[in-house]
């Protein structure tokens, strides 16, 4: 048998200890799904006496984790400390250059320097593995670079961010207005105190950039992503939106355009009846299209200690097997710097406005978007009480820069009372 897989764990979070349960509960199945010990010799965090409710007596301390990262008995580094820059990137670049494998679940930091490292863990010959950055649970990045390997990948879309998924969930099923069920996310845990980067779209946007480069062969590119997060969703797009069979979704879609790469992290309307109309609370959801394969979903938990320590230790036991592949599917110099698409793909898309309640304000609305090539599929007026009438326009597929000609001009219009809201409807 070989020898076993030396492990130091950088980051004694939830997700680190959580890693610390799985080897310390399933050391004898792990020996014999991977024919070798999986075992761990050293961790690192930055408090030594907090109680974790894990046993840690067995295993080296290091109160600096780039010195684990360095330790002759450690063969394989776990990154779990998060942070694009800092003691993370520091951490994973000394194990690198060291030839020690790493695998981490720092979706911001590969989103911003994924192409160097990606260079450097293949100059050394070593892995460098982020299954658990990417929608916790599900194994989406290995069904990108393995499973669907033979296929052209047309497009890559899902819910990434089970914070929004659930505020837009509970919004629907309870008539409460955004800021309350934030509260509420945030009493739960499933929002930080400070919900940014989830709400605003950054975390599912990170992912987002690393499925397309695993999909379509370019270097990661996060500032290529057009993002756009839930905060302008008010619970009258919600109720219009399922009055005309469609749930709002915090939606990541990529796809490879005749003139580019595009990338979008924006609420969506999509058919209530489909796979992601469907799906509820902090589940996420990320569907794959592929040339031969067709229409694949995946759904699991996006986060947690056990769904995220569960996708850490799945790259760690390909890695104990033996297996050291391209980080991004296929080697990093032969990825392509990403050209941006200029327009992306056209959509149809649903409009709400708020107009003056006199004759002529529809006529007019009509009127300036047909001046910019955009016709109506259809539209409903609902009842109001005083001089503005609410009104939701369905347009047939049009390109987006066309659409925001056209919103200017009505909100600079007589007959607007506020400026209209716009929100893209993507086929599933």
């Amino acid at each position: 048998m070989s020898e076993p897989l030396r492990l130091g764990i950088a980051g004694l979070g939830t997700v680190g200890t959580g890693i610390v349960k799985i080897v310390q509960t399933h050391g004898d199945m792990l020996t014999a799904r991977t024919g070798r010990g999986v075992t761990i010799t050293a961790v690192s965090a930055r408090s030594r006496g907090k109680d974790r409710g894990v046993d840690l007596s067995a295993y080296a301390w290091e109160d600096d984790p780039v010195a684990l990262a360095r330790r002759d008995d450690v063969d394989l580094v776990i990154e779990v400390m998060g942070g694009e820059d800092g003691p993370a990137k520091a951490t994973t670049e000394t194990a690198l250059k060291a030839g020690k494998h790493v695998v981490t679940a720092n979706k911001a930091m590969l989103a911003l320097h994924g192409q160097a490292l990606a260079q450097l863990a293949e100059a050394n010959g070593v892995a460098l593995r982020y299954e658990a950055a990417v929608a916790g649970g599900i194994p989406i990045v290995k069904a990108l670079t393995e499973g669907l390997a033979a296929n052209g990948i047309q497009r890559v879309m899902g819910v990434m961010n089970g914070t929004c998924n659930y505020i837009l969930t509970v919004m629907e099923g309870t008539g409460a207005d955004y800021a309350d069920v934030l509260k509420d996310a945030q009493a739960l845990g499933y929002a930080e105190a400070d919900p940014t980067v989830d709400v605003g779209g950054i975390d599912a946007a990170h992912k987002l950039a690393l499925l397309s480069s695993a999909a379509f062969g370019t270097q990661v590119d996060f500032d290529g992503v057009k993002i756009e997060g839930i905060e302008r969703i008010e619970l009258t797009d919600i109720k219009d939106a399922a009055d005309m069979g469609y749930r709002i979704k915090l939606l990541g879609v990529a796809r490879m355009n005749a003139d580019g790469l595009e990338q979008r992290m924006q609420p969506c309307l999509v058919p209530a009846h489909s796979p992601l109309g469907q799906l509820e609370g902090v589940t996420n959801m990320v569907v794959v299209e592929g040339d031969f394969v067709g229409q694949t979903v995946f759904q699991g938990p996006g986060a947690g200690e056990g769904p995220t320590a569960s996708a850490v230790m799945g790259d760690v036991v390909d890695i104990a097997r033996g297996l050291v592949m391209p980080v991004f599917g296929q080697p990093a110099n032969s990825l392509a710097k990403a050209k941006r698409s200029s327009t992306g793909a056209d959509a149809n898309y649903y409009l709400r406005c708020m107009l003056e309640d006199r004759p002529g304000a529809l006529a007019t609305v009509a009127t300036i978007l047909g001046k910019h090539g955009i016709s109506i599929n259809r539209m409903r007026q609902y009842d109001h009480d005083g001089n503005a009438a609410p009104v939701v326009i369905v347009t047939h597929k049009t390109n987006r820069a066309e659409l925001d000609g056209a919103l200017g001009e009505i909100t600079k219009s007589d007959v607007s009372v506020v400026a209209p809201v716009a929100i893209r409807i993507e086929t599933v």
